[in-house]
């Protein structure tokens, strides 16, 4: 076996021994006080699981670097992956300072869900482009990534806050952004469930279009909900358009991002409404009762210790050592590229969470928001920013 089919082994074992781990973080949930001794079993069994895991995705981290010849974080399947293997590790580290078994349950379900979005990406190995033959590629991505990690278990501990805290029994505002929030996971998921299906059929279509003074072709692994404007399918036997993509999102690719968008929200939709219609009630809601036990002051706690402890690492990476690379690479510490303003954005964001909760007294439900609300900016980062928008860091 090679390298990269140990890699590849290696990183379907973790994502196994996670989805394990997460069913022992959930036996501990509904043990009675009577029963302590089998729930920090199953707790002791669950993170035991975790660090096997983890292990796993280090040995496949190891193996794809040295069958690359490169750090492993140089396209969005490789640093996904690494940003799931850092809120592993994220997790971990809380795990052990605070020992709160229900955090894994929330943890590794979500992580997992980054990994195999991961996975949605081609594999393949690529030569590095001039640009990124550095020693300060391993030194910014890692720690821009390990730095998301651990600001990741803020989110986590955020959302369980305002899951355990807020008030189900009636409709307000609080529950529907709670639920939105929820909501737009499934959308993660939706994403993960038809780019899978659709892969295993191998489905294709190829469009021409014109772009400037040239036709040029486009390839569509989903069926084509929205084509190209005055695009002409080429393959027969498939869907055909049922209206073009908007002009204003005419490039490479975007009429295809723009259909994976639109299939995504179309399954995470109807994934969201059949677990709805088997709860019979919002989703915060039926996991509430399941919370009851964990104090919400030990959840605040972690939101902001994750913070701590996560934001100067961020900012190591994301501000102090990217702008070395880019005086090194491109001659200036600054250029306002798309990628940069938003590490700027998440930076500021970050930096006012602390000043808000040191200097503001934003505890408890305040900070569980902010945290909520940090973590979408770092996804938007990842995903817009880095598929949509052109710039020198994207993979657009």
């Amino acid at each position: 076996m090679d390298l990269l089919n140990i890699s590849s082994t290696m990183l379907y074992s973790a994502f196994i021994l996670y989805l394990i781990a997460t069913f022992f973080f959930g036996a501990t949930i509904r043990q009675n006080k009577s029963e302590k001794r089998k729930k920090t079993k199953a707790g002791t069994i669950g993170i035991t699981i975790t660090i096997i895991g983890f292990v796993a995705q280090l040995v496949y981290l190891i193996t794809r670097w040295i069958a690359s010849g490169h750090a492993p974080v140089s396209n969005m399947f490789e640093f996904m992956t690494f940003l799931g293997m850092c809120m592993v590790l994220g997790f971990i580290i809380l795990y052990f300072y605070y020992k709160l078994t229900y955090l894994g349950l929330f943890a590794l379900p979500i992580a997992m869900i980054i990994i195999a979005y991961a996975s949605m990406f081609p594999t393949d190995i690529s030569p590095l482009v001039p640009s990124l033959q550095s020693h300060w590629l391993y030194i910014h991505v890692t720690t821009v990534a390990l730095g998301q990690g651990i600001l990741f278990i803020s989110f986590v501990a955020g959302i369980m806050y305002l899951i355990r805290q807020i008030d189900q029994t009636v409709r307000n505002q609080k529950n529907v952004w709670l639920e939105i929030v929820i909501y737009t996971m499934f959308l993660f998921i939706g994403f993960i469930v038809i780019t899978s299906a659709f892969n295993v059929i191998n489905y294709n279509a190829t469009f021409e279009y014109q772009q400037g003074n040239s036709m040029v072709t486009t390839d569509y692994q989903l069926p084509a909900i929205a084509g190209p404007i005055d695009g002409t399918l080429l393959t027969e036997g498939v869907m055909e358009p049922l209206f073009e993509t908007p002009s204003w999102m005419q490039g490479a690719d975007s009429g295809s991002k723009f259909n994976t968008v639109i299939w995504s929200i179309l399954t995470g939709s109807i994934l969201y409404g059949l677990v709805r219609l088997f709860t019979r009630k919002r989703i915060a809601a039926k996991i509430q009762p399941l919370l009851k036990n964990i104090k919400p002051d030990l959840l605040d706690e972690i939101m902001y210790r994750s913070v701590t402890i996560g934001f100067p690492i961020f900012t190591l990476g994301g501000i102090i050592f990217a702008s070395i690379w880019a005086q090194i690479a491109w001659g200036r510490f600054w250029g306002w590229d798309p990628k940069e303003v938003w590490a700027l954005v998440t930076w500021l964001f970050y930096a006012a969470f602390l000043h808000l909760r040191l200097s503001r007294g934003w505890h408890g439900e305040r900070s569980a928001w902010l945290a909520v609300a940090g973590f979408a900016i770092i996804m938007f980062n990842l995903i817009v920013v880095n598929l949509v928008l052109a710039g020198l860091h994207s993979y657009a």
